[in-house]
């Protein structure tokens, strides 16, 4: 019995080793077969560099109004087309851009300055009617 002990003790570390190589391979095995989770798709955002776009839907959906500094003089309010609500818009001019939710820029409703190059806002705030371009 005290040979089979000795054999079992020098063994053990042996044992031991294949085990927890055992344990852990399962483990990576299991994690490398697990699918990933797949992000969910981005919209197709199709708003060019020196231009603000505002869409009548949420998350860049509906009809779009695009708009740059040839048809938008810095500093007065601009109205969006007759009809026009935006839900959602983007901010690729360099300049800073507020968007109001009256038609007149009034700031009896509500309104927010956006930072220029890059600005993107999926859901507006509020229902935009107008905008105004800064210096």
């Amino acid at each position: 019995m005290t040979k089979t002990i000795k054999s079992l003790r020098s063994r053990l570390p042996k044992i031991l080793l294949l085990a927890s190589v055992g344990v852990f391979g399962m483990g990576s095995l299991a994690h490398a077969s697990s699918p990933m989770p797949q992000e969910p798709e981005k919209p197709q955002v199709t708003c060019q560099k020196g231009e603000f776009c505002v869409w009548t839907e949420e998350n860049y959906g509906g009809d779009v109004e695009r708009m740059d500094l040839r048809t938008v003089n810095p500093e007065e309010c601009v109205p969006l087309l007759a009809d026009f609500t935006a839900y959602s818009f983007v901010n690729r001019m360099d300049r800073m851009v507020s968007v109001y939710q009256g038609e007149d820029c009034s700031t009896e409703g509500d309104f927010t300055t956006y930072p220029g190059g890059g600005t993107y806002v999926p859901q507006a705030p509020f229902t935009v009617r107008a905008i105004q371009v800064w210096n």
